[in-house]
């Protein structure tokens, strides 16, 4: 072994920026960026990148400082993906949802040095600061499209670029365990923490999507996913690693998705399963005809198949993943195999909601009982914990090693989420560990409950959870949005309509004790239904609930929903 040659002066550190450096040899001349009439291609858009790094190190951002921004999906927002780990400095992207106080927390917990701010953000981003002791330096992000003028009197992106040097060259990486991103979690289950992804694994978990997607040379890449998304799932790096093109758009309203993905000629694109209710509600007015498939990722919720046999006839092609911010996006996919396409549709549509198998530079991904760390038999019933591990997965979070500590069991990142495995090894998501459902001694799964009431042809969302039981301990809980009908009115569905169809849909132990009817569900966000809400919901429900049988009768619609205080706070 001692006769091996060693690597040496071979030996090149993983990172993602490498991508930008081939695009810009290798595509220069292809476009890059389409926003609105602005056009880049890969060449003015390393460019740029480099420009926008010159600066930065020229005010002093240096290796491992933190840089945040606060935008939609611009073209400077994909730009400052490669810009700032080029000056050494590294990455936060701040949801765009949040409210001034989680964006100080944020500002204030990740020390960041420098601010950039999208003009339509300001106002939040001056309420933000406002309450900082210590605040960072201020960048406003003008539109490039249509410039505003709002940043003439202070420091504005475009004036920043023109202001560095083309001929910037970058440090060569060293480690490639260096971090280059920092992204808070939704704070879904527990207080919003920073997640540390590292150059190595963010290189890996982008070759590991654009591969097993599929993504063939020159896509054309609609952001219907926010790029503050877990860097949008890596795709911000991913597009100029196959020469593609980036389609931003600043909202994801159903005619600006239509009219991007017809004028474009769209190819692939991401998005929760949200997204798929806004295009298929759009009215004719907004929709534009797909004259050839879009490949779309969907993630971040458990999308019920019925929903995914929607949206194929419209023109999507629905591939499912799984995921959570600490697994820099997608960790499983449902990898498509052949032998399924002569399947029926409906079948087709049970795989496809599967959340499938791991990533493929991930190590490994298993179904644990975590108190033995014993893997579940592969018979699609028997649940355990969702485990991961390999270099994909976050460094740990930042500030914070008790927590990262605890994250991490012999080994493998317990994700929290409970899930089986069925006997062709693809894993399936059943619940969050804390929504699992006791009822008299049985395991009910939310999600399957929740995926039986999404085949109702007037739900428009769906959530269960618990509710105290004094005979069964817990009872499933359902609260539903509904479809407007013709006549744009949702009180022609009551509860005894939706008990009805759960008895003779799902094991009647399943059924919900309860359905309470909401215009839309709570959700915070990055668009995951608040299921901490509804349990403080169901509880007020669990103290007078009163046995009823499913015979007809009583059983209201939204006309109810006025009359319970608890239900009448919580409607958007």
């Amino acid at each position: 072994m001692d006769k091996l040659p060693k690597c040496g002066a071979n030996y090149v550190p993983l990172s993602p920026i490498t991508f930008l450096n081939r695009a810009a040899k290798v595509y220069a001349n292809r476009t890059s960026i389409i926003y609105e009439n602005t056009r880049f291609t890969w060449g003015q858009t390393y460019e740029r990148c480099c420009r926008l790094a010159s600066y930065l190190r020229s005010i002093n951002i240096s290796k491992n400082d933190v840089v945040s921004v606060l935008a939609p999906n611009v073209p400077a927002m994909l730009e400052m993906h490669f810009a700032v780990p080029m000056a050494g400095a590294i990455l936060n992207t701040i949801n765009t949802r949040l409210d001034a106080k989680n964006i100080a927390t944020i500002l204030r917990h990740s020390e960041a040095k420098l601010f950039f701010v999208d003009y339509q953000l300001l106002d939040l981003a001056r309420e933000a600061l406002s309450g900082m002791e210590s605040t960072p330096l201020v960048v406003l992000i003008d539109d490039v499209d249509k410039p505003t003028g709002i940043g003439r009197h202070g420091l504005e992106y475009e004036q920043l670029i023109k202001r560095g040097r083309s001929d910037f060259a970058p440090d060569e990486l060293v480690d490639e365990w260096d971090p280059i991103a920092l992204n808070y979690t939704s704070g879904t289950t527990s207080a919003p923490k920073g997640v540390v992804y590292s150059h190595r694994g963010a290189y890996l978990s982008t070759l590991s999507l654009i591969l097993g997607w599929e993504m063939g040379n020159e896509p054309v890449y609609l952001w219907s996913l926010p790029m503050f998304h877990c860097n949008g799932w890596t795709f911000t790096w991913g597009i100029a690693a196959r020469g593609g093109t980036n389609v931003c758009i600043r909202n994801t309203t159903a005619e600006d998705m239509y009219r991007n993905i017809a004028n474009h000629g769209v190819t692939h694109m991401c998005c929760a399963p949200i997204v798929f209710n806004i295009l298929l509600e759009a009215g004719s007015e907004a929709r534009r005809p797909i004259t050839r498939p879009v490949q779309v990722l969907t993630g971040g919720a458990p999308p019920p198949e019925s929903l995914l046999a929607k949206m194929e006839p419209l023109g999507f092609k629905i591939t499912h993943a799984y995921g959570l911010t600490e697994a820099t996006g997608p960790a499983l996919v449902c990898e498509w195999q052949a032998q399924w396409d002569g399947l029926p549709k409906g079948d087709q549509a049970k795989l496809k909601a599967r959340q499938g198998v791991s990533i493929l530079t991930l190590a490994d991904a298993d179904v644990k009982n975590l108190a033995t760390m014993e893997s579940v038999p592969r018979d699609g019933k028997t649940m355990g914990e969702i485990v991961l591990r390999g270099s994909s997965i976050m460094m740990g979070y930042y500030k914070d090693q008790e927590t990262t500590s605890k994250a991490f069991k012999n080994g493998w990142f317990a994700t929290g989420d409970v899930g089986v495995v069925h006997p062709d090894g693809y894993i399936e998501i059943k619940d969050r560990s804390k929504d699992v459902i006791i009822s008299g001694g049985e395991n009910i799964s939310s999600v399957e409950v929740e995926s039986v009431l999404y085949k109702h042809p007037r739900v428009l969302e769906a959530a269960v959870v618990a509710m105290p039981s004094e005979k069964w301990g817990e009872s499933p809980c359902a609260f539903v949005a509904i479809r407007k009908n013709e006549k744009g009115s949702r009180n022609d569905v009551k509860e005894v309509d939706i008990l009805r169809f759960c008895r003779a849909n799902m094991p009647h132990f399943m059924v919900p004790k309860r359905v309470a009817f909401l215009a839309e569900l709570p959700k915070n966000s990055t668009n995951k239904i608040l299921k901490a809400q509804l349990r403080d919901m169901a509880k007020a429900f669990g103290s007078t609930i009163q046995k009823k049988k499913v015979t007809g009768g009583h059983g209201g619609g939204y006309g109810d929903v006025a009359q319970s205080p608890v239900l009448a706070m919580s409607r958007l």
